[in-house]
């Protein structure tokens, strides 16, 4: 004989139930997500993420990623740092990776202010009076110096020119600026 089956349809599941619980999409997104948290934190460096206070076996995990060599070995423990991502708290993780792509962004962005500052010290006098608007302590006598240098060295055959007037000069304007 023959089990007979039941014509009656299966009762949907229920609308709260299905609300809860996170979409296949939303949950590939997550898990995208954290793969990317995965890939900032090995590129920090070493003491950076020792202070993290992050779980043992993921800093472990993130250093071995740092010494495998092989692309397929880096792939496959890339993997694994995002399997043990998840059960991390991404929160403080992502702080810490934010916090430090922040300082290189500052740090880039003070570079970028001391090049212009520079190309506008050589450029013309009406620079200086606005440096020394903003920058009354420092030393207005060796900065006239280091911008005369540099002034001459720019005038002089690109095949004699030292550059190392140019290069004091932005370092003066890094150390007084910012």
């Amino acid at each position: 004989m023959r089990a007979s089956r039941s014509t009656e349809p299966e009762p949907a599941p229920d609308a709260a139930v299905i609300a809860e619980r996170p979409s296949k999409t939303r949950m590939k997104q997550a898990s995208h997500d954290l793969q990317d948290l995965g890939e900032a934190l090995v590129a920090m460096p070493d003491d950076r993420l020792a202070g993290l206070g992050m779980d043992e076996s993921l800093l472990e995990a993130i250093l071995a990623y740092k010494r495998t060599r092989s692309h397929e070995g880096r792939r496959r423990q890339m993997q694994y740092v995002g399997k043990l991502m998840r059960r991390a708290d991404p929160e403080p993780l992502r702080e810490a990776v934010a916090a430090m792509q922040l300082g290189r962004a500052k740090d880039a962005l003070a570079l970028h202010e001391a090049e212009r500052w520079r190309t506008e010290l050589i450029a013309g006098d009406e620079a200086l009076t606005r440096w020394t608007a903003e920058h009354p302590e420092s030393d207005l006598q060796q900065l006239r110096s280091l911008i005369r240098a540099a002034r001459k060295d720019a005038s002089a055959v690109p095949e004699q020119r030292s550059g190392k007037a140019y290069r004091e000069l932005f370092k003066f304007i890094r150390q007084h600026h910012g």
